[in-house]
C-alpha cells in the first residue's frame, strides 16, 4: 500500500442543485410518474429474485436478470399497460438502470465475500409510504426555456437559480426531501477554477476533540458542536414520535407525521450546518495553499466506540470530501496520506514509538531527538513529510518560485 495517494485535478462534472417551486398540479403529475417509475422498479425486484430462485433450483439452466431483458420487459409492459404508457419513458429506463447498477454492486459484493455488514444489501421494493420519490431525466427528457424546466409529459416546474448553471446539463434529477421540499440536481461539465500560487503547503490531521488540526493554527477547525447543539430538541420530537407510534400494519396518525416532519426538519438543518461549516473551511484552505496532504482517515470504525456520537456530530468524512471537491474544483493538490502510525512518527527525525500513544497523551515527545509538541501537530506536520511536501519553515512556507516537491 503506498503512503499518499494525489487526487485528480480534473473537474469532470460536478452536480448543481436548486430549489423548485412546485405547483400542486405539477406535483400531482410528479407523484403519478412517481408511481409508475415505482412500479417499475418492483417488477425488476420481482423478476429478479424470480430469477435468483430459478437459478438455485436449476443450477445447469441459469437465468439473467440485466438491463437487456428488463428493458425488453418494459417495452411489454408499456404496449399491454396504458397507464403505464401515459407516463415518461425516460424516467422509467433510468429506474431500471439505477436498479441495475444497484444489483451489480450487491452481487459483485457476494463474490468478493465481504462481510455482511460491508455489503450492499440486494435491491428491495419500494413501498408507497416509505420510499421518497426521484425521477432521472437525459437530454431528451427535459429542457429548459425560459428560466423553467420542462419535463416529458408536460410537466413545468419553477427552478429557484441561486447562482448559473457553468454549461448546458446533461441530465436532472428531480427529487423530493424527507422535509418534503423538492429539488432539481442537474449534471453538467465543469472545468478548473485556478487560483494565484501562495507558495504555501499545509498539513491535515482529522479527530474527534478537534475536527482539523493543521500545521498552520489559523487553519485548524474546531469542533462545531451543531448537532448537541440541536440534541434537546431533538430528543423531545424523538419522544413525540415514540408515544404515537403506530400499531404494526396501522397507519400513522396526524401527530405521529407532524412529529416525523419536525424531526425530520431538525436533521436537515444540522447536515446543513455542517456542510456549510465544510465548505467555508475547505474553500479557506485551497485558496491559502498550493498544495494540501490529508489524512486518507476514514471514521466509520469510530461508530462501534463511546466517541461515535461526537465523532459523527463532527462530520469528518463530510469535511474530507468538501476539501477534496474545493481542491479539484480550484486546480490544488490534494495529497492524501495513508494514516497508518502517523501519532508514532516523529515529523523531525522521522523516528517511531516503541508503543502506540494512549488518546489520553495529548503530548508527544520523541526519545531519539528530544522533539517536543502538540501529538496532533505533530501528526499534521508528518502528513507533510510522507506526501513529499517539505516546507522550509514551520509555517510551510516555500522559498519564491520554488517548485514543489513530488510525492515519494
Amino acid at each position: 500500500m503506498t503512503t499518499q495517494q494525489k487526487v485528480s485535478e480534473d473537474a469532470g462534472h460536478a452536480r448543481y442543485t436548486y430549489r423548485l417551486r412546485v405547483s400542486s398540479t405539477a406535483r400531482t403529475a410528479l407523484l403519478v410518474e412517481w408511481d409508475r417509475c415505482r412500479w417499475v422498479w418492483n417488477e425488476c425486484v420481482a423478476k429478479s429474485r424470480q430469477a435468483h430462485a430459478h437459478n438455485r433450483a436449476h443450477p445447469e439452466d441459469k437465468l439473467t436478470c440485466g438491463p437487456a431483458q428488463l428493458d425488453k420487459i418494459l417495452t411489454e409492459a408499456r404496449a399491454a399497460t396504458p397507464w403505464l404508457r401515459e407516463g415518461a419513458s425516460v424516467p422509467q429506463q433510468q429506474i431500471i438502470r439505477d436498479f441495475a447498477k444497484s444489483r451489480t454492486k450487491a452481487l459483485k459484493d457476494i463474490d468478493k465475500r465481504l462481510p455482511m455488514r460491508q455489503r450492499a444489501g440486494m435491491p428491495r421494493h419500494k413501498k408507497k409510504r416509505e420510499a421518497l420519490p426521484t425521477l432521472n431525466y437525459t437530454q431528451r427528457g427535459f429542457r429548459l426555456k425560459d428560466g423553467r424546466l420542462h419535463l416529458a409529459c408536460g410537466i413545468a416546474l419553477t427552478v429557484v437559480w441561486s447562482r448559473e448553471l457553468p454549461s448546458a446539463p446533461s441530465s436532472v434529477r428531480v427529487y423530493r426531501d424527507s422535509v418534503g421540499h423538492w429539488y432539481a440536481s442537474f449534471v453538467v461539465a465543469t472545468e478548473a477554477q485556478p487560483l494565484p500560487a501562495t507558495g504555501r503547503v499545509l498539513g491535515v490531521d482529522w479527530g474527534v476533540r478537534q475536527t482539523a488540526t493543521t500545521t498552520s493554527d489559523a487553519h485548524d477547525l474546531s469542533h462545531p458542536q451543531h448537532g448537541k447543539t440541536a440534541a434537546q430538541k431533538l430528543a423531545r420530537y424523538q419522544r413525540m414520535m415514540a408515544r404515537r407510534k403506530p400499531a404494526r400494519g396501522q397507519a400513522a396518525s396526524k401527530g405521529y407525521r407532524e412529529a416525523q416532519r419536525q424531526t425530520a426538519k431538525l436533521h436537515k438543518k444540522v447536515a446543513r450546518q455542517r456542510q456549510d461549516t465544510a465548505r467555508k473551511w475547505a474553500k479557506k484552505v485551497v485558496t491559502d495553499h498550493d498544495a494540501v496532504a490529508v489524512e486518507d482517515f476514514r471514521p466509520k470504525f469510530l461508530a462501534r466506540t463511546t466517541m461515535a456520537r461526537k465523532a459523527a456530530d463532527a462530520a469528518i468524512g463530510a469535511t474530507k470530501t468538501a476539501l477534496i471537491e474545493m481542491g479539484r474544483k480550484h486546480g490544488r493538490d490534494i495529497r492524501l496520506v495513508n494514516p497508518a502510525h502517523t501519532t508514532m512518527d516523529c515529523a523531525s527525525c522521522g523516528a517511531r514509538t516503541k508503543h502506540a500513544l494512549p488518546l489520553s497523551e495529548r503530548t508527544y515527545t520523541c526519545t531519539a531527538c528530544g522533539a517536543v509538541s502538540p501529538r496532533d501537530k505533530n501528526s499534521a506536520r508528518v502528513m507533510l513529510v510522507r506526501a513529499g511536501l517539505n516546507p522550509a519553515g514551520a509555517e510551510g512556507v516555500r522559498p519564491p518560485g520554488a517548485l514543489l516537491p513530488e510525492a515519494a
